[in-house]
Parts: C-alpha cells; sequence; structure tokens
C-alpha cells in the first residue's frame, strides 16, 4: 500500500477516543471518519475535523476505509462487525467479542467464511510487559506453571454509570466488561481452562448485574487458577492501577496477578521473578527476586499497529476472533457457573454443565 492506511472508529466515548489518539501516535495510518449517533461523540468527532456518520451503513454508503474499529456497547458488536466483514472491511472489535458465545462463533465463522481480518480488543497482550512474561513462561523459568492468581478489585463512582443506562443491564457488570481481559491474560500467558466453579453477589447499588464475583480455574495442563472481581470494592489491586498503563487511573506500587511454579513465581505487572539461586527449591533457604526488565511503549498503540500490519497482510492478529471467543466461553462459563451454583466443563466447541458435580 503506497499511502497511509485508512481507519474508522464506531462509538466515540471514552475508548473511542483512546483509539483515536493510539492512531494520531502511529506512523503511516490516519483516522478519516466516526460512525456516532451521540451528541457528545459528535462534538467530539467535530472538534477534530472528522467527517461523523450516524450508523455503519452510512458510512459504507458516502464513505469507505481500511479498516474499523468498534468501540460501542457490547450489544452492537455482532450486528456492526457483520455489516463490516459483509463490506469486506477488517475490523478491530473491543472485548468482549459479544455478548454471548453463540453469536460470538457466528461471527467468527462469517468472517472466516468471508476472508475478512477480524481483531478483538484484548490490548493487554500488546503490552510489552505481558510479551515478556509470556518469554518468561515460554523459556522455562518458572518451570510446571502449578497457579495463577489474579485480582480485580477497583471502585467505579457513581456517575460511571449514570453516563451510560447500558452499564446497569445484566451481562454488562464487572465479569463481562473487566473480568474479560483478565481471564484472556491467565489463558494467554498460562494455558487453556478447562473447569469453572464461580459465585457472585447482586450489585449493592441496585442494579441489574452483579458487583462481586470469584471462580476457581481448572486449566489443561493441570495448574489451578483463582480470580476475583468487583467494581465496589476501594483497593490498590487491579490491572488499570497497577500496570501504569492509563495515566488517568493514579498508580499504585502493588501487583494484580501472581503466576507460580515448580522452579520460581512470577508477579504481574511489575515483573519480579522469584526463584532459589544455586539451589533446589526449599522454603528455609533465602529467595532472590529479580526485576525483570522490559520496553515502554504503549499497548494501543502496538494494537494498532498489528491490526494495520494485518490489513496490509504483513502479520497475523495478536489477537484473532477465535480468541476472542474463547475468552467470551469462559467468562459464560462463570456467569452461567455462578448463577447455577454448578461446575462448568469448557469443550472446544461449547459450553456444558458437569451435572454430576
Amino acid at each position: 500500500m503506497n499511502r497511509n492506511v485508512r481507519l474508522a472508529i464506531a462509538g466515540f466515548g471514552l475508548v473511542g477516543r483512546r483509539h483515536g489518539d493510539a492512531i494520531a501516535a502511529t506512523s503511516g495510518v490516519d483516522l478519516v471518519a466516526v460512525v456516532e449517533p451521540g451528541e457528545v461523540g459528535q462534538r467530539a468527532a467535530a472538534e477534530q475535523g472528522l467527517p461523523c456518520f450516524n450508523d455503519i451503513e452510512e458510512f459504507f454508503a458516502r464513505s469507505h476505509a481500511d479498516g474499523m474499529i468498534l468501540a460501542t456497547p457490547n450489544s452492537l458488536h455482532v450486528p456492526q462487525a457483520m455489516a463490516c466483514i459483509d463490506y469486506g472491511c477488517p475490523v478491530l472489535v473491543e472485548k468482549p467479542i459479544a455478548t454471548t458465545s453463540d453469536d460470538a462463533r457466528v461471527l467468527v465463522q462469517h468472517a472466516t467464511k468471508k476472508t475478512v481480518p477480524l481483531l478483538v480488543g484484548h490490548h493487554r497482550r500488546h503490552n510489552p510487559l505481558i510479551q515478556r512474561a509470556k518469554t518468561t513462561i515460554e523459556t522455562g523459568d518458572l518451570g510446571h506453571i502449578r497457579a495463577v492468581q489474579a485480582t480485580c478489585w477497583f471502585y467505579k463512582p457513581d456517575h460511571y454509570f449514570e453516563t451510560a443506562e447500558w452499564r446497569k443491564k445484566n451481562g454488562a457488570g464487572p465479569i463481562a466488561v473487566n473480568l474479560v481481559h483478565d481471564i484472556d491474560l491467565i489463558r494467554y500467558l498460562c494455558g487453556e481452562i478447562r473447569t469453572v466453579r464461580a459465585v457472585a453477589s447482586p450489585s449493592a447499588r441496585g442494579f441489574e448485574n452483579e458487583d462481586v464475583a470469584s471462580a476457581l480455574l481448572e486449566l489443561e495442563n493441570g495448574a489451578i487458577g483463582t480470580v476475583s472481581v468487583s467494581d465496589g470494592i476501594v483497593a490498590p489491586w487491579s490491572w488499570e492501577l497497577t500496570s501504569r498503563e492509563y495515566p488517568i487511573y493514579p498508580p499504585t506500587s502493588e501487583s494484580s496477578y501472581l503466576i507460580g511454579g515448580s522452579s520460581g513465581s512470577l508477579s504481574i505487572p511489575d515483573l519480579r521473578l522469584w526463584h532459589y539461586p544455586g539451589s533446589d527449591p526449599d522454603w528455609w533457604a533465602p529467595l532472590s527476586a529479580t526485576a525483570l526488565t522490559r520496553e515502554a511503549t504503549d499497548p494501543l498503540v502496538n494494537q494498532i499497529k498489528n491490526f494495520v500490519d494485518v490489513i496490509v497482510h504483513d502479520a497475523e492478529p495478536l489477537v484473532a476472533g477465535e480468541e476472542g471467543l474463547k475468552s467470551l466461553q469462559v467468562i459464560e462459563a462463570i456467569q452461567f457457573s455462578a448463577e447455577r451454583d454448578e461446575t462448568v466443563t469448557l469443550k472446544t466447541d461449547r459450553v456444558s454443565v458437569d451435572l454430576a458435580s
């Protein structure tokens, strides 16, 4: 391609504007239009001198782009992505890929049939510290992974929900909106998840969804995972507050993930590797901690670069549609398990319930 890659963004709220900033910071790519029916998003587009369209169909009828980023409410992801694919336009869908795994599966199959790239916005995989953790695990520094622990606790203020009513509805609680990122990283770093056992409590603010949940995960490689999420707890232990990924969140010095292996353990995002130097593992011997080094680049910019490289056929997606489907299947299993008080077994083509448990 002898010109800049042209991208459009559907949904120009907080997340959509972050994608716009990432595009502006990336060479060889231009943001050429916005799809946004809301007045606030339309004003933001006008302030940046961007053409704004009310819906996807209007955009494709009057304009074009080499790729579309969908930063719209979850319920719109599948119909909007399907439309982009029908127009032959590669699409990057914000997480979660859909509201149900059945819908996500249809979308992934449609993109495959049409041979149109479908990517999912699990941007944490694009963070250099996650790439460093991935390399450390793959090179065997931790030995066999035995356990992983993820904490996702924070307090969302009331106005966060008042500005978007959909955030109060079923399917838009912290399990789907927030925990899907953490589940995706557990899968990416530690392996596929085989069974789920979960509990959740109703929103203390009276919303339709939950505001705290925990899950016990059994991975296919025999490791055990524990995850806990809440958007109503005052605490320093969440990716947003520990990763320093986005300046809007005041950083803390804590970690939100712990990965334990037979030869060592790793805390993330501080990337401290714990092991016994020069001796066999022995709880009476002194442990040593090493701070691993990594690059410092913006994961959203890295995600845009990967999307552009996929569009011009220079790379494969780091997070393809199928990966988004698999992470959503786990989230769906957590929701189902919490609702039915049953162990859920995940299979490659569906989620089933182990009624014998």
